[in-house]
């Protein structure tokens, strides 16, 4: 008995001893695996690592979302870069914001040349611009161009582009669950941005009429500007000069066939403020809205009747809400029954017009056919139409009165020769646009003109382009040439208000 209790204790033994070595040899390979994987009690957590070209802004932005709570299983490398082209993204990288240079309003500068992104933080005292995110961008500054290319026109050039790039090895399951839509910004594209190019005053009449039957093609005024035109969402003009068979040499009628070269031009709206709309008769006028109508040209500001001609023109397109109102105010042309002509200006009207655009949340444009500035008598540059007091009447003070009843931008289109522009209050203001297409080739300042491009985002003004236009006796207009153009607005900016 004692044997076999002996020999069972030797048996009991080995079994506790296998086991023991069984456990201590799982426990060795178990943690020697922790060990050397680093992972279980031998586990280093992730850290994230801010690259030194992130600035204290941004540090401070991502330890929001990389708090103490947040355990990486592997190490983050966040950095930022700049570019002045936007790159083709990859999975792990953001826009982080762009930024655009800027300067006065006033300035006559309109391009910055530099070699790369980073030339742009010199941080200089004496810089005559600065940069800004494209999200306080707004109309009182004047957006430049970087070499060449102006953002509102490429929207991946133009501007510094901030790439925000993050580098895991377990990018898709750690980071990007932790970053994707706080850094999936919302910026201006050419899908959200709405171009309008407003133009000034077309007349198609007179000498024009006797050009066209000696070149026999009407788009031949429009051949050097047509492309310019017809590259916006939306092309303005206001046109003074109806369409019928008996345009003359002498008369402010228009040919037919000049409706090809509004149409050359990607015209989309036509503005009936004008004066002359009725000199050959109300059945032309007539005929001419349908004509319009026919090519699926908006009107505003005129129509076969006083009820029609006071119609807002309401435009909603790209996600933008923009209302043109426009008036005729002492010029003559206005309809006041069912006869065909101009919008006639009421003060309650337009103060219930603009009220009303307003609560829709609209963008409110106002066009103003206000009294001429007339000197015109003369062969050599003569500025006394640059003033916004040149006119009869307060002009300074009815404009400025129309952005105090609600307007964001008021644009008069009865100069025939450009005039100066201001910022006001809540808006902006400009006097006067001058000759877009007429005969009116014996003075210099008639064959000028100033085309508005603005971009519209979110329903409010981003920023509008001046652009301006001359013709010579050819009839053909054409952009200005840049030192030309930058002397004239220089020109009309000295004299502003």
């Amino acid at each position: 008995m004692d044997n076999y209790n002996g020999r069972n204790k030797k048996h009991s033994k080995k079994i506790f001893s296998s086991i023991l070595g069984f456990i201590v040899a799982f426990a060795a390979v178990f943690f020697g695996v922790q060990f050397f994987t680093k992972t279980g009690i031998f586990r280093i957590p992730g850290v994230v690592i801010y690259d030194e070209s992130l600035n204290d802004e941004l540090i401070t932005e991502l330890g929001s979302i990389f708090t103490d709570e947040v355990d990486l299983d592997k190490n983050v490398t966040i950095s930022l870069r700049h570019e002045l082209k936007l790159p083709e993204l990859q999975n792990n990288e953001f826009v982080y914001e762009i930024l655009v240079p800027v300067t006065d309003f006033y300035s006559t500068k309109k391009d910055l040349v530099i070699e790369n992104a980073y030339q742009v933080f010199n941080n200089c005292l004496d810089c005559d611009y600065q940069l800004i995110k494209i999200g306080d961008l707004d109309f009182k500054q004047k957006l430049l161009s970087i070499n060449g290319d102006y953002y509102l026109d490429t929207f991946n050039s133009g501007a510094v582009f901030n790439v925000i790039s993050f580098e895991s090895e377990k990018y898709d399951e750690e980071i990007k669950p932790l970053v994707f839509e706080h850094f999936s910004k919302d910026f201006p594209t050419k899908d959200k941005v709405l171009t309008l190019a407003q133009t000034g005053v077309t007349a198609l009449s007179r000498g024009m009429n006797a050009k066209l039957y000696n070149v026999g093609n009407a788009e031949y005024f429009a051949e050097n500007i047509k492309d310019f035109l017809s590259s916006f969402d939306l092309t303005h003009t206001s046109n003074e000069s109806s369409f019928t068979d008996y345009a003359t040499t002498r008369n402010i009628c228009s040919d037919k066939r000049f409706i090809n070269t509004l149409l050359s031009i990607g015209l989309d709206i036509v503005e009936l403020t004008g004066n002359h709309n009725q000199d050959c008769g109300d059945q032309a006028a007539r005929e001419t809205i349908d004509t319009y109508i026919q090519n699926n040209i908006k009107m505003v500001g005129g129509g076969k009747t006083a009820t029609e001609a006071a119609v807002p023109l309401e435009i909603n397109e790209k996600d933008n809400g923009v209302t043109m109102l426009a008036y005729n105010q002492s010029t003559g042309g206005a309809t006041y029954d069912n006869t065909p002509g101009a919008n006639q200006y009421y003060e309650d009207v337009a103060a219930a017009n603009i009220r009303d655009a307003k609560e829709r949340g609209d963008l409110v444009i106002v066009d103003i056919q206000y009294y001429e500035c007339n000197a015109y008598a003369s062969t050599y540059e003569d500025p006394a139409c640059d003033y916004a007091n040149s006119s009869a009447g307060n002009q300074v003070g009815f404009f400025r009165h129309l952005i105090d009843l609600g307007a964001d931008i008021v644009v008069g289109t009865a100069a025939h020769q450009p005039q100066t522009f201001e910022l006001y209050g809540n808006g902006v203001i400009y006097y006067g646009l001058g000759n877009l297409f007429f005969d009116q080739v014996w003075w210099p300042g008639t064959t000028r003109s100033l085309v508005l491009v603005h971009h519209i985002y979110q329903d409010k003004l981003l920023q509008t382009e001046i652009v301006p236009t001359v013709y010579g006796d050819e009839m053909q207009t054409r952009l200005m040439d840049e030192e030309t153009a930058e002397w004239f607005i220089k020109r009309l900016v000295n004299v502003r208000p």
